[in-house]
């Protein structure tokens, strides 16, 4: 009797055992479950600046960081994607989506495609055979880590072009892509550091600075171009400012605006207040007002008679904007170098992300 009631006592402690440890689990569980949702309602993180913004066909935002890679934001929550999760790198230069809402990411090294729940990427080969610029189609145009050329995609193969180099060019130059814009006609323009180029879907024109009508102490370094609604194509610099091309006519925008200090060395060095000098990002709003995010002193806005200076925030430790963007409601978005999206209310600017 001694010996069932000790195996019934047995019985009974192991079940309690084994049932405090089951306890144990599901306790853990939850709370990593917890975390892992709480995470998902955090605020923005980025910390190293935000490179490129779009606003996707289902009104959700992809958000690309300078080094930490992509957050996606369904207006509710964040989800953040790195190299971990099949990035070709965490430097997001560029964003796009394709007709079939597939979502395009060039990067520091490589293109990116995400599609339900997964990448797809696609390598830079520069030793893949020449092809001619007007051989290729394609809507879709990603600089992603090469010198001398673009990559578009023609719906199966990445197609690399190579730009055709002025003659007796100075061997220092850079032709690294650094902006794409589409004008109304479906011309693009495609910005180097060294030149601007423009392909019509025939012919690929370079415009270097003799055919941009630079003084000689005047060096090109394009950081960001635009094509406007009225046909006129804006440049920015890091240096020498903005250039405006208007009717076959080249003029220095920020220096006949007086916005170039006269004791400028127009290079990279920092600028004063009330410059604009180093313009890393240009946008059209609804109005047709054009903006520039300049590295040193925030964003300006061009009414068509008058520049006007705004302070994004002044408790930021820096000023730079990296990019600016105009979403499908038409809100001006800038995204900043610390890693935060400011939105324009029409009169002041105020944190959003």
């Amino acid at each position: 009797m001694n010996k069932l009631l000790r195996m019934i006592y047995l019985i009974v402690l192991l079940s309690l055992n084994l049932s405090c440890f089951e306890s144990k689990t599901t306790e853990k569980e939850i709370r990593k479950s917890e975390l892992l949702s709480s995470s998902k309602i955090d605020t923005l993180n980025f910390t190293s600046g935000v490179r490129a913004i779009f606003q996707d066909a289902k009104g959700s935002y992809w958000l690309g960081s300078q080094n930490e890679g992509v957050s996606y934001y369904d207006g509710k929550s964040f989800e953040y994607f790195t190299t971990i999760d099949g990035l070709s790198d965490n430097q997001i230069r560029s964003i796009q989506e394709d007709k079939n809402g597939n979502i395009w990411f060039g990067t520091a090294k490589g293109v990116s495609v995400y599609n339900s729940g997964r990448f797809t990427n696609y390598s830079i080969n520069t030793n893949v055979p020449k092809i001619e610029w007007n051989e290729t189609i394609g809507d879709l145009w990603f600089y992603a880590g090469e010198e001398d050329g673009i990559n578009r995609f023609d719906g199966i193969n990445m197609n690399y072009l190579i730009f055709p180099k002025p003659k007796n060019e100075n061997p220092n130059n850079s032709y690294g892509v650094t902006d794409i814009s589409k004008n109304k006609d479906g011309e693009v323009w495609i910005a180097t550091y060294a030149a601007l180029f423009n392909f019509n879907g025939k012919m690929i024109n370079v415009l270097d600075k003799k055919k941009l009508e630079l003084k000689d102490n005047e060096e090109l370094h394009i950081r960001s171009v635009i094509a406007d609604s009225k046909g006129r194509i804006w440049i920015g610099n890091n240096g020498i400012g903005v250039l405006l091309m208007e009717n076959d006519k080249t003029i220095n925008f920020s220096d006949i605006n007086s916005l170039i200090h006269k004791n400028s060395g127009k290079n990279g060095n920092i600028s004063p207040p009330g410059t604009m000098e180093h313009v890393f990002a240009i946008e059209e709003d609804s109005e047709g007002n054009i903006w520039f995010g300049d590295r040193d002193t925030g964003a300006w806005r061009f009414d068509g008679k008058t520049v006007t200076n705004y302070t994004i925030d002044k408790y930021l430790k820096s000023q730079m904007i990296w990019c600016i963007y105009r979403d499908n409601n038409n809100n001006l978005l800038f995204g900043m170098a610390d890693g935060g999206v400011y939105k324009f209310n029409g009169k002041s600017f105020s944190k959003w992300l």
